[in-house]
């Protein structure tokens, strides 16, 4: 239970971060943050107290926060793409990055031109570009936000998160 994911709002409703509830808890504790939404019917019991399990908590006070940068690697391009072919759309086996525009035709390492493909959709575009080989992408990939990417991680957001989030 104490691994159940808590969103972290800024004093302004922001949203900043997805916490793990055993530091949720910790926060509340020390008064450094407020309980916005709770989990329904969910208790912590502690010998003396007990505490109702929070779903979103609110800074007391406001962070300047400077944007976190991620950084371009193969695994971040996958995980941007969710593990899935941007080619075929399969989900299994073996993952790589594969330039939309390869590298001998210029095209340059970027956000913009990777994609998370298929060991066999990678072989069959090889150093072409996607109308050579008649090829299309189910998605035109681009920079990921750091929140979204963080909120990936986790899966489908809770329902009581969706009014903080700018996404949904």
């Amino acid at each position: 239970m104490l691994q159940l994911p808590v969103l972290l709002l800024n004093q302004n409703y922001e949203p900043l971060t997805i916490l793990r509830l055993r530091r949720a808890i910790t926060l509340l504790i020390l008064g450094k943050v407020d309980m916005v939404e709770k989990e329904d019917g969910k208790v912590m019991h502690a010998i003396t107290v007990s505490y109702r399990v929070p779903s979103v908590i609110r800074l007391r006070y406001y962070v300047r926060i400077k944007r976190k940068e991620i950084s371009l690697t193969k695994k971040n391009v996958i995980k941007r793409d969710n593990h899935q072919c941007q080619y075929c759309g399969k989900r299994t086996g073996m993952m790589t990055a594969d330039h939309i525009m390869p590298k001998a035709l210029g095209g340059d390492e970027s956000w913009e031109n990777l994609v998370c493909a298929c060991h066999e959709c990678n072989n069959r575009k090889g150093n072409r570009s996607l109308g050579h080989v008649g090829m299309h992408l189910l998605k035109k990939p681009k920079r990921p936000n750091y929140f979204t990417f963080v909120l990936n991680e986790f899966g489908r957001p809770n329902s009581k998160w969706r009014p903080y989030l700018f996404q949904c």
